[in-house]
């Protein structure tokens, strides 16, 4: 990773209290599984997701006993515990303390061997290359302003014939502005791909931004997101979409907001 800006350490910084805020409120991504999960996924009955409904096919996995795997930006207590319930040795690295707190609480409850590492999910300078059999790395880098970085990364960590489990945004989401559609319940047009707060808003929206103290979001092209992991050196073996809910935005109702996809590094 290239040495990061001023600006880019102050969004960082950002991000991070602002997931730290929304872990402690324990919010619909920050509430600990419990623990009939994971007694059911020790007995190999489980299963994740990358999105926000569809559970992961149970073929991107293979055999979980043992494996190495990382588990990025994806704290909260919810899909981490379950792999490492299934057999797997979990490292847990996420930006927020708090969400790797809400792992560590079921790791704590149910006595599972995990790791936990705070860090930004475009830097893993501090793992080998060649150190882990999956990433498994849910709807997370739209927190982060460029994401051909973080593949570049997972590419590197990552053992040959290993596979990297992505999920993320749609771009087309960002077109519209949420306000108008807050206040009207129309889809209206207003901004640009790719997205990036706060230089894509206008100055209401900035204000609102800033009001609500949640973290600045980027919606990448598919270009980056797709692309990106094949000009990593990935090869996409698997790919689905999903939805989100009708009551979180009524473009739900017209297109797949969310997009997984399995990418492996060939040996």
């Amino acid at each position: 990773m290239t040495t990061p800006t001023d600006r880019y350490r102050q969004l960082i910084e950002h991000n991070r209290k602002a997931w730290n805020h929304y872990s402690r409120k324990r919010i619909e991504w920050s509430t600990p599984i419990g623990p009939e999960h994971i007694r059911k996924a020790r007995n190999g009955d489980w299963s994740v997701i990358l999105t926000p409904n569809k559970p992961v096919p149970d073929d991107w996995f293979k055999d979980l006993e043992g494996r190495k795997v990382l588990c990025l930006a994806s704290g909260g207590g919810q899909q981490a515990p379950v792999l490492a319930a299934a057999g797997a040795h979990v490292t847990s690295f996420d930006l927020s303390e708090e969400q790797l707190d809400r792992d560590r609480e079921v790791a704590r409850r149910d006595n599972l061997e995990m790791e936990f590492i705070q860090g930004d999910m475009a830097d893993l300078s501090l793992f080998n290359p060649d150190t882990f059999d999956l990433i498994f790395h849910p709807v997370s880098n739209v927190f982060v302003p460029d994401v051909t970085v973080v593949w570049k990364e997972c590419f590197r960590v990552l053992k040959p014939g290993g596979n990297l489990l992505a999920g993320f945004m749609n771009p087309l989401f960002f077109l519209f502005d949420p306000l108008e559609t807050e206040r009207t319940g129309e889809l209206t047009v207003r901004y640009r791909l790719p997205f990036a707060e706060p230089e894509s808003l206008d100055e209401p929206a900035r204000a609102e931004l800033e009001k609500s103290g949640r973290p600045f979001e980027f919606g990448h092209l598919l270009e980056a997101q797709i692309g990106g992991q094949i000009a990593a050196g990935f090869q996409i073996s698997g790919f689905y979409e999903d939805t989100w809910s009708d009551e979180a935005t009524p473009l739900n109702g017209y297109s797949p907001l969310y997009i997984a996809t399995r990418a492996t590094k060939g040996c």
